[in-house]
């Protein structure tokens, strides 16, 4: 059992690197289309500048700043999906390798209690045994738990995305229809 502190330690520093390693590659990804942003703006307005009729700077807006923007905003969503995925992913390892761990020290112990147990203690460690056969069930349910809760957080991710999406490509298409 004295693995199990230094492995929660390890488990920690591993969890604690994912949500770092994360939340750079956000802050990255926000700088950047920040930054894109911005010059394709200043290039747009440029542009619409040298236009003169105002139904041509209308029609350049519709047809391409917003459509730009759209991209834009599609391909800032798929990035942040895909860090989220990855996080997501890297997490779930670890907290099913963490489990794995915790099962493997105590079935470990429980052995080695059982092992030594003083003549005559059968009934005892006979009981003892079927609870720790229903503690052991309850870890995989823990596990499965925590399974379906990292994949429940990633359809929630991409359902956003898909909503977003679907909401954009619906004001296109309403747009495009009048």
């Amino acid at each position: 059992m004295s693995k199990s502190p230094q492995k929660a330690i390890d488990a920690s520093k591993a969890v604690s690197r994912v949500a770092m390693e994360s939340a750079q590659a956000i802050a990255k990804i926000n700088q950047q289309a920040a930054q894109e942003f911005a010059e394709l703006i200043q290039k747009r307005v440029s542009d619409l500048m040298k236009t003169q009729d105002p139904k041509a700077a209308f029609d350049f807006v519709h047809a391409e700043v917003l459509q730009d923007a759209a991209k834009e905003v599609a391909h800032y969503h798929q990035q942040l999906l895909d860090v989220l995925r990855s996080g997501n992913k890297e997490l779930s390892e670890i907290a099913e390798e963490m489990i794995q761990d915790s099962k493997a020290d105590l079935i470990h112990f429980v052995n080695d209690a059982t092992n030594n147990a003083p003549v005559g203690s059968e009934a005892y460690v006979s009981v003892f045994k079927t609870s720790f056969n229903n503690a052991l069930q309850n870890f995989e349910l823990v596990r499965a738990a925590m399974a379906d809760s990292f994949a429940n957080f990633e359809k929630s991710v991409e359902s956003v995305t898909n909503l977003s999406g679907a909401k954009a490509s619906s004001k296109k298409k309403g747009k495009s229809d009048s």
